[in-house]
């Protein structure tokens, strides 16, 4: 089949897994835990995907043009049996196989994930104050644990890790000099994420959003930085380095500096909705074609009709309108 496209030209190229909605932190801007708590509804297990079902969507997609794909959450490690999911998918050809976790499992989980095939990982960090760390996560998780699961990691062969910092004003903006600090010649790439309105429980608002622009300002101020080409079409960060050799970091800037236009992904929800944009609404149901006898001739003219239909910018034309607008919580899309 042809390189599919959509209707502004964007070729399919990401697939984002969410393997659960559920998560062990019920962080404040992603599953705040005054609606994320025991009155809830999670999706059953029963309406998960199986991992059966979960490999023979990524084969497809894989066969449309996709290249790599991210399992996601809620928090995937806490998906029984991950491995073997991440060693069923290692075997599809040419795919770049990483994983996005909040690094409370990962000193327990690394190990056997590395050897399951996973390619990359990517850890969610924002901040290193223990005391910042827990107000963030809501459930008293201590930061070195997840210090300790990053360093197992690394231990285990993951080089470099991703770290994930979204920074939010009034809350973490000062620890954005010691993460950078942290992280400087570690051989990991610290990546700063502006605040975005995905779902409506967090409370989101523009004033609390820090722009890239702020944030690079920062950093440059104390570590001098210089800016390097994307890895490819459509990645998302900005890339800079620090001019003494001190690493690479980089700024997703769904904000202040979207990057609609370059936009190659697709995410499949853990109850197998496919959805074209992190801020969606609704998504398409792949699980009804999956259960009810569908073949893959037939999944998969139904995705590539998805996709070239596909027109998504939001965060091109974020408004006080747009953002009002209902939009699935990121907990369940997969961030």
């Amino acid at each position: 089949m042809d390189q599919l496209t959509d209707r502004l030209n964007r070729n399919l190229r990401d697939l984002r897994i969410s393997l659960t909605d559920r998560c062990n932190f019920r962080c404040t801007y992603c599953m705040p835990k005054e609606i994320f708590n025991h009155e809830y509804h999670f999706i059953p297990h029963e309406e998960l995907l199986t991992f059966e079902e979960i490999e023979r969507l990524a084969r497809i997609l894989v066969a449309l043009g996709v290249k790599k794909i991210r399992l996601t959450g809620g928090e995937p490690l806490l998906r029984r049996q991950v491995e073997r999911l991440v060693n069923m998918l290692s075997r599809i050809n040419n795919i770049d196989l990483t994983m996005t976790t909040n690094g409370a499992l990962l000193s327990q989980k690394a190990g056997a994930l590395k050897e399951a095939g996973l390619t990359r990982i990517s850890v969610s960090l924002d901040s290193l104050d223990n005391d910042v760390f827990k107000w963030l996560n809501s459930v008293d998780f201590p930061v070195e644990q997840v210090l300790d699961g990053i360093e197992t990691a690394e231990n285990t062969g993951f080089s470099p890790i991703k770290i994930n910092m979204v920074v939010i004003r009034g809350i973490n903006k000062d620890d954005i000099l010691p993460m950078a600090q942290k992280f400087r010649n570690s051989g990991h790439i610290l990546r700063f994420i502006e605040y975005m309105d995905v779902g409506v429980s967090n409370g989101w608002r523009l004033d609390e959003v820090v722009p890239a622009t702020e944030i690079l300002r920062i950093v440059n101020s104390r570590f001098p930085l210089e800016p390097l080409p994307p890895n490819y079409d459509g990645e998302v960060a900005r890339r800079w380095r620090y001019r003494d050799g001190g690493g690479e970091i980089g700024f997703i800037t769904s904000v202040t500096q979207p990057f609609c236009q370059s936009c190659t992904r697709l995410r499949l929800s853990a109850d197998g909705k496919l959805y074209t944009c992190l801020f969606a609404s609704q998504g398409y149901d792949l699980r009804k074609l999956l259960r009810s006898g569908s073949t893959d001739v037939e999944i998969t003219a139904a995705i590539a009709k998805i996709w070239q239909q596909r027109d998504d910018r939001y965060s091109e034309v974020r408004s006080a309108e747009t953002t009002d607008f209902p939009k699935i919580e990121m907990s369940y899309i997969g961030g």
